[in-house]
């Protein structure tokens, strides 16, 4: 996903340098900013980076520091018209060979451990995968274009008169009365079952 060659970056653990760590820099070409816009479900993906270091956390676990910077482009929650958000998160992951995934309850969950950063240590780091993750977790969840509200919900026609002195509509007021006349017989239907 570099600029220059469209390739993934997958980090071997072991040519890591205990001494150095290594330091990325990562901005996506035009095709890998399309292909990832199209998994997230963004109208545009605009500008897009990742850069930072890995070094050594412990005497056998990395940690991963790093600024994600993006430009997005998605529907607004309420009018679907285009909103323009700019994203700059740190972005933090600690890998250590003693830790092992969160254990699957079912298809849909999982147990979350306390500390989000923690992630176990595997041959390689790919930081394609964490650029994706850090992206979609960045994402606001509910954009909303300037001067986009919801309406308010009416559980009555607009003709229907207010129920209240001070212009509220109660959907539900009627339901005493109509149980009462349900109680006393006034209700049955026309229909000669019975």
């Amino acid at each position: 996903m570099s600029a220059e060659t469209g390739s993934s970056h997958r980090v071997p653990v072991p040519r890591l340098a205990r001494r150095g760590g290594h330091s990325f820099d990562i901005v996506p070409d035009a095709g890998a900013r399309a292909a990832l816009a199209a998994r997230l479900d963004l109208l545009d993906l605009r500008k897009l980076s990742l850069r930072g270091e890995i070094a050594p956390d412990g005497p056998r676990g990395w940690r991963l520091d790093a600024t994600l910077g993006a430009t997005v482009v998605q529907p607004c929650g309420v009018t679907l018209a285009p909103v323009t958000t700019r994203i700059d998160e740190r972005v933090t992951r600690r890998y250590a060979p003693d830790v092992t995934p969160p254990a699957q309850a079912e298809a849909d969950e999982m147990e979350m451990p306390e500390d989000d950063t923690l992630e176990p240590l595997g041959e390689v780091i790919d930081l394609d995968a964490v650029l994706e993750e850090a992206l979609a977790l960045a994402l606001p969840p509910w954009p909303r274009a300037e001067g986009a509200a919801l309406d308010t919900a009416r559980a009555a026609p607009d003709s229907a008169a207010p129920d209240d002195e001070d212009g509220t509509r109660k959907p539900f007021a009627g339901l005493g009365a109509l149980r009462d006349r349900l109680a006393r017989g006034d209700g049955e239907s026309g229909d000669g079952e019975g």
